[in-house]
């Protein structure tokens, strides 16, 4: 996948090294939409709960997940991305995400908003 668009898949390789980044984002390319680009980031600051995972948007809510380790987990997060898609806040409540994500959200950062907004 290239990294045109405008919606982003973050995975962390520093939590279990760049060689788990890769599996970990190869394994889940084949499930989300090609309207994502999927990039290895250094560190977000989710070392107690790796691996961590972020979905990033223009004008949508930040997620940072953590503690994803199994093919469960990652056929969750591929749920959550054609959530996160077809939003247009991205805002989620966790009764509304994939249950196997439900204790795996580690942050939602509201979107940055315009200047002179809320």
């Amino acid at each position: 996948m290239t990294d045109t668009t405008d919606h982003c898949i973050l995975f962390c390789t520093t939590c279990r090294g760049p060689a788990d980044a890769r599996l970990l984002k190869a394994s889940l390319a084949a499930d989300v939409s090609r309207n994502y680009s999927l990039r290895p980031v250094d560190c977000m600051a989710g070392c107690e709960r790796p691996a961590t995972v972020g979905f990033q948007a223009a004008g949508k809510a930040t997620y940072l997940f953590g503690d994803i380790e199994t093919p469960q987990d990652i056929r969750a997060l591929a749920q959550f991305a054609q959530q996160y898609l077809d939003s247009d806040t991205g805002w989620t409540c966790a009764g509304e995400r994939p249950a196997a994500l439900y204790d795996k959200t580690l942050a939602r950062i509201p979107a940055l908003g315009k200047a002179g907004s809320p």
